[in-house]
């Protein structure tokens, strides 16, 4: 089966948003199709659809442009893609959503490098929902200076799961990749699974926002390991800014382990108006997705602020 036209209307039903939220384990209660009642404050009427399950059908539908302008794409020119997006909205079961993907602008970074770019814009009838780009480049644009926070060397599998590192509060989740959970999050991103798996023609290609949706997971269990209470203070996500390496990326495969290093909270504000409002406090998570080696798969930085009612966010 095709896949649909670029621009054809997609619609979410809650069963793509459970199966996207069980594949990447994503308890957050606005989500739930019970639990979304309990959360303080919730303007939405109803759960709604993930952050990350939007990215992975931006993803696939960059992707989808741009081997129609026949660019199959070059790991060794361009090794890091880099996924910039800011949540303008938030997509509920059932309401139709448009996308727009701008052909593919070819030009060179600072350093006489290739470079690849693709605006991307999702809305309702009602608005806008998610706007970002999607740049190929020479080296990562998320948190390029980002130093590991551990010693030379150091052997990941001492990693304890789902606990802080010593001296530094960055907090340590363990996952593994899995061909059967990646499945489910293309399924319920609405993408066709089969483009990036295939049992019969030894297909088995991670999307990148299948270890980057995992971050979620990560930042929902280190607030519940802080004592967070996600009923009485929900948090939004206001814009991701992930790079991963696409080397690593198309090397994973089943049972690979992938440990997330997330920093302490940083608070910020923002002199924006939009989603977050001009001058609410934000929090700035910064993100390390590490394969063996160690080695950094994805480096991410994520923007989350207080539920405003005034507001219309997406969440993770």
């Amino acid at each position: 089966m095709a896949a649909p036209p670029l621009d054809a209307p997609r619609v979410f039903r809650q069963i793509h948003i459970d199966v996207a939220r069980n594949a990447t384990d994503d308890f957050n209660p606005f989500h739930d199709g019970d639990k979304w009642m309990r959360i303080r404050g919730n303007p939405f009427g109803g759960p709604i659809v993930l952050g990350f399950q939007l990215e992975c059908l931006a993803e696939a539908l960059i992707t989808q442009v741009r081997q129609a302008e026949g660019d199959s794409g070059n790991i060794r020119e361009r090794p890091f893609r880099n996924y910039q997006f800011t949540f303008a909205g938030a997509l509920r079961p059932d309401e139709a959503l448009t996308t727009v993907v701008k052909p593919t602008n070819r030009r060179m970074d600072e350093a006489g490098r290739p470079q690849l770019s693709n605006r991307i814009a999702m809305r309702t009838s009602g608005g806008l929902v998610l706007l970002g780009h999607v740049r190929d480049t020479a080296t990562p644009r998320a948190l390029p200076d980002a130093a590991l926070p551990l010693p030379a060397g150091f052997d990941l599998d001492r990693l304890e799961d789902r606990r802080e590192l010593p001296d530094n509060g960055w907090f340590h989740k363990r996952k593994f990749m899995t061909n059967s959970n990646a499945k489910n999050l293309l399924s319920g991103s609405l993408v066709r699974q089969a483009d990036y798996f295939d049992e019969l023609e030894d297909r088995v290609n991670f999307p990148d926002m299948f270890p980057a949706s995992l971050i979620s997971c990560a930042l929902l269990e280190k607030a519940h390991a802080d004592g967070h209470d996600f009923y009485r203070d929900p948090m939004i996500y206001t814009a991701h800014h992930i790079s991963v390496d696409q080397r690593l990326a198309r090397a994973l495969r089943s049972a690979d382990a992938l440990h997330m290093l997330v920093s302490p909270a940083e608070h910020v504000d923002t002199s924006d108006r939009g989603l977050a409002g001009s001058g609410m406090a934000q929090q700035r998570y910064r993100c390390l997705g590490l394969v063996a080696g160690p080695r950094v798969l994805f480096r991410a930085e994520l923007l989350l602020a207080p539920l405003s009612v005034e507001a219309d966010p997406a969440t993770g």
